[in-house]
């Protein structure tokens, strides 16, 4: 089928250098620190984010981790996994999204920051980024995410507050005052109008997803503590707050939907800190924290869980239990990606926990926990893969998962606090996959967040979606993956532009990236 509106460019990835079976972890040159060094106190202990997105146009995918003490990083991504690091003189951040905030065609970078709005590194080109404000956005705001929530072909902005960390460093009267909550941007023109949807947050992610499949974008905030989770539906006359869902995680500390079962019908997944059979210290000092939480409250009618929650869009019944997927430790970011190429998004979940007064009595003040990944049978169920060598024991919080070396299959960064950031390089080398890069000449969307991507194959259709970010304060790249097996047969490929607007590719080249640019 020929569509005059969009052009495609097909490039082979590079060959996988080994196969061991496993993946593979490499340092990277960037350490997450706090003031007090090994002296963890109160909500330095959250760590912070890293994103990966193309900054440079190479076609290589590059990093950007956020620091507290330290200056974020970015590692500039050469190609096969050889990285150049340059310090940025900026840190005292959490959050980080690589987008095209003006439209121009380069992507741009934005930090929430501890005590103070974001700020946007605007790419300059060549390299160098200019920084800057967003114009309109002057609210303390943790966690963020981006997306065309207004159909007008320009990012918006959703941020939400973490009133407690507000509240230790401004007290009650600054949170009083209007600066705490969950807010809407609305970006006309290049200047981000706020909306406020609630007065209190504790944020820690903000995922936007289509809840009621009427085909707009709704806004879901995961929240911490006692906070229950708050979600707005949107409608032509407004944001609509939904009442409550009938269970979420209790101290939310992560946000990320996908198709796990290739049904074309999202699931969203939370995680929180319920310790996993073999969690050693977890199992010793967790329950007693959640007996805590839970003191007073009435279990059998309250919606919040002390546990990780999986629920499909639509019937929203808890099914994570069920699955092999409610148990992680502390945990923090957790994404899907299919790591062995099967056809079914399988699931990683970093975790850990250090800070001077919850853990007095354990070592160092840590909780050491390993890091959590599962594979995805395909029958509704996760299975533990402890062989894939992705059980670092580090202390993780920000996640993103990416092909970061250009051979076609997933590789992981994570974040660590107070220990270098890893790489996990994916050599697991089963199956085969498409990549696809979406790009628009004829919006400020340039790389249309908010499409969704389907691939109708001879064994299965899968689904994707592009989101600016996900997990907890962490930027996704605009790159979507479909894995599959050897032996699958590819028919076409379906986006479902931001506008709606549908353009089909037929018989797409297997074990390929494919550039997708709309042109009118």
């Amino acid at each position: 089928m020929s569509d005059n509106t969009i052009t495609t460019e097909t490039l082979p990835f590079t060959t996988k250098p080994v196969c061991s079976g496993r993946f593979i972890a490499h340092d990277l040159d960037h350490t997450t620190t706090v003031a007090g060094g090994n002296r963890i106190r109160m909500f330095e202990a959250n760590g912070g984010g890293v994103a990966i997105n193309d900054l440079d146009n190479d076609g290589d995918l590059d990093i950007v981790l956020t620091n507290q003490a330290g200056m974020n990083t970015i590692l500039w991504n050469d190609g096969h996994l050889n990285f150049r690091t340059e310090r940025m003189a900026h840190g005292d951040s959490r959050a980080a999204t690589i987008v095209d905030v003006d439209g121009d065609g380069r992507l741009d970078i934005v930090f929430s920051r501890t005590k103070t709005a974001p700020t946007y590194w605007h790419n300059e080109g060549g390299g160098h980024f200019l920084r800057e404000f967003l114009p309109g956005i002057g609210k303390p705001i943790y966690a963020i995410n981006w997306a065309d929530l207004d159909g007008d072909g320009d990012l918006d902005l959703v941020g939400a507050t973490y009133d407690a960390s507000l509240l230790t460093d401004f007290g009650q009267e600054f949170l009083l005052s209007g600066n705490g909550g969950v807010y809407y941007y609305e970006n006309r023109n290049g200047q981000f109008h706020l909306y406020g949807l609630s007065t209190n947050a504790q944020a820690l992610a903000v995922a936007l997803v289509d809840l009621n499949h009427d085909g707009h974008l709704d806004i879901w905030v995961g929240d911490d503590f006692a906070v229950p989770d708050q979600i707005w539906y949107w409608s032509s006359t407004g944001w609509q707050p939904v009442k409550s869902m009938a269970v979420m995680s209790h101290s939310t500390m992560s946000l990320d939907f996908a198709d796990i079962n290739n049904d074309g019908q999202n699931e969203v997944f939370s995680t929180d800190m319920k310790p996993y059979n073999g969690d050693v210290q977890g199992e010793k000092v967790l329950p007693a924290i959640i007996s805590s939480i839970n003191e007073g409250r009435n279990l059998k009618t309250d919606p919040q869980v002390s546990e990780n929650v999986l629920q499909a869009v639509g019937d929203f019944k808890n099914v994570a239990s069920a699955e092999g997927v409610d148990a992680t430790g502390w945990s923090w970011s957790g994404k899907f990606g299919d790591f062995d190429q099967d056809g079914f998004l399988d699931l990683y979940v970093v975790n850990g926990f250090a800070e001077m007064s919850t853990f007095p009595n354990l070592p160092g003040h840590e909780l050491v926990e390993t890091n959590q990944a599962f594979r995805n049978t395909g029958d509704k169920h996760f299975v533990p893969m402890p062989d894939w060598g992705l059980g670092s024991a580090r202390g993780g919080r920000g996640m993103s998962i990416a092909d970061l070396d250009g051979d076609g299959d997933l590789d992981i960064v994570v974040n660590n606090l107070n220990s270098p950031s890893q790489l996990f390089e994916n050599q697991l080398c089963e199956g085969s996959s498409l990549e696809v890069d979406l790009f628009s000449q004829d919006t400020l969307n340039t790389r249309a967040i908010g499409a969704t991507l389907i691939l109708h194959t001879d064994v299965g259709t899968y689904y994707r979606d592009i989101k600016a970010a996900s997990g907890y304060v962490s930027g996704d790249a605009a790159r979507v993956h479909f894995g599959f097996p050897k032996t699958a047969h590819l028919q076409q490929l379906e986006i479902r532009w931001p506008d709606s607007h549908i353009s089909m590719i037929d018989s797409p080249t297997i074990n390929t990236l494919m550039k997708v640019t709309r042109i009118g």
